[in-house]
């Protein structure tokens, strides 16, 4: 009985490829048979959770697969797009890409572990996407840190980038040029650059990389050809770097 059910189940839910096994019987058999299937479920519910588990697997993987092919498509862009922050080791044997927003929460607890990751590894290339989706503070904070590298380079963006991602004020006109002039730089002309159209390029290519990725929160990690969507702990993701060299070799 237990088979049948997953098979109705799956009927109903999984693909239309099984109600085939159903469509012998007369209505008044399927009127039984799904009398019987209601209170097999009411005395085994758990059979209801199998199933429902089974559906997330399949769904899970049909994602990763889809999520693949993705990453193949856009590999170039991903890695050497020509106008990223890359940082890291910029010959290092395995690439990160990080969609980030400063705003975002989670963003923020994977900074320091990415930093910790990247700076005990010694041999990962790690690229930025300015990836701004939380409002209008969110795109502020996008547009100083891409002024910054236009103007300053890469150093001056990755402190700056430090002090954005824990900043939890709103940014102002005299706030960013304080951070600015305490870092050494010309404040003056960046913030003069911040709504040059190439800033807003680069920002508008990300996005749309973005939506070709299907990505639509942060953090959004590339690594070898996975998709990794949302916060991974610093464990697992020595765990994947490791694993991506020893499929490698």
């Amino acid at each position: 009985m237990k088979k049948l059910i997953l098979t109705f189940i799956a009927a109903l839910w999984l693909s239309p490829v099984y109600a085939t096994d159903l469509s012998d019987m007369t209505e008044a058999e399927r009127t039984d048979f799904r009398a019987e299937v209601r209170a097999y479920l009411l005395d085994n519910p758990e059979v209801l959770m199998e199933a429902i588990k089974v559906l997330e697997q399949r769904q899970q993987q049909e994602q990763a697969q889809n999520d693949e092919q993705l990453v193949a498509a856009n590999l170039d862009e991903l890695v050497d797009d020509g106008y990223s922050y890359v940082g890291g080791n910029p010959d290092g044997d395995v690439t990160l890409v990080e969609f980030q927003d400063y705003r975002c929460g989670y963003c923020r607890k994977a900074h320091a572990e990415v930093a910790e990751l990247i700076r005990n590894d010694g041999n990962i290339r790690f690229v930025v996407k300015e990836f701004p989706i939380l409002g209008e503070q969110s795109v502020l904070s996008s547009r100083l840190a891409v002024a910054t590298l236009h103007k300053a380079g890469p150093e001056a963006y990755h402190e700056l980038g430090d002090f954005l991602i824990s900043f939890s004020g709103n940014l102002t006109r005299k706030n960013m040029a304080a951070v600015l002039n305490k870092q050494g730089l010309n404040a003056d002309e960046i913030l003069d650059y911040m709504e040059d159209p190439a800033v807003s390029a680069q920002i508008d290519a990300v996005h749309q990389l973005a939506q070709k990725m299907r990505i639509s929160g942060t953090p959004t990690f590339i690594l070898g050809g996975d998709m990794v969507r949302g916060y991974v702990p610093l464990a697992n993701m020595r765990e994947m770097v490791a694993y991506l060299r020893e499929v490698k070799q």
